[in-house]
């Protein structure tokens, strides 16, 4: 059954207040901004979301929704390949899609980031949402058979994102899958060395 209208309209203004957020940073967001990204009515933002609060903690669930149906979407290869050499794969897929195809998808994460130091009810949120990317995440390793324990999954979460960070923020550059493998092999290896389950 498609969403609701309500529920559309919702998805289409956090989708705004994501590419607002990663085009024009944290003060470049308002209400009216939104309104202006998703092409709707003033006012529009502010009926459904009535405070910044609100609207930023939209933000970011919508960014980890987005970010979710990436993972599912990206399968890595099958049959008798290593877990690990699998790994290197799938995050390298992902890590070279965020910093190109999504790269405003995650400076809005991070924009985001940053001012959860500074709002606890955002900082609440957050840490609300990154339990259950941690637990989404275990389950999507489950589902590809991957034998990362809880612990792997949270130190390859950890190096994912300082990775993506870098690459994200850097200056202009030409980025190659072939460019971040070597990355992703050192997000795999450092995750998954010494952890236990």
């Amino acid at each position: 059954m498609p969403p609701s209208p309500n529920l559309q309209r919702r998805r289409a203004l956090a989708d705004a207040a994501v590419e607002v957020l990663g085009t024009s940073g944290i003060h470049g967001l308002s209400h009216r901004a939104v309104d202006v990204q998703a092409g709707l009515p003033p006012g529009t933002t502010s009926n459904y979301f009535r405070n910044r609060d609100a609207l930023l903690e939209a933000a970011a669930r919508r960014a980890m929704e987005l970010h979710q149906a990436d993972m599912v979407a990206t399968q890595g290869p099958e049959g008798a390949v290593a877990d690990q050499e699998r790994m290197v794969e799938l995050i390298a897929a992902s890590l070279y899609r965020a910093a190109t195809e999504h790269r405003v998808r995650y400076l809005a994460i991070y924009e985001l980031t940053m001012e959860s130091t500074r709002r606890p009810a955002l900082r609440r949120a957050l840490a609300g949402i990154a339990g259950g990317a941690h637990d989404f995440t275990v389950e999507h390793h489950r589902d590809l058979d991957l034998a990362t324990t809880r612990e792997q999954v949270g130190m390859l979460i950890t190096l994912y994102g300082g990775a993506l960070f870098t690459l994200v923020t850097a200056p202009e550059r030409e980025l190659t899958p072939e460019s971040v493998r070597p990355i992703a092999r050192a997000v795999v290896v450092g995750g998954t060395a010494g952890a236990r389950a």
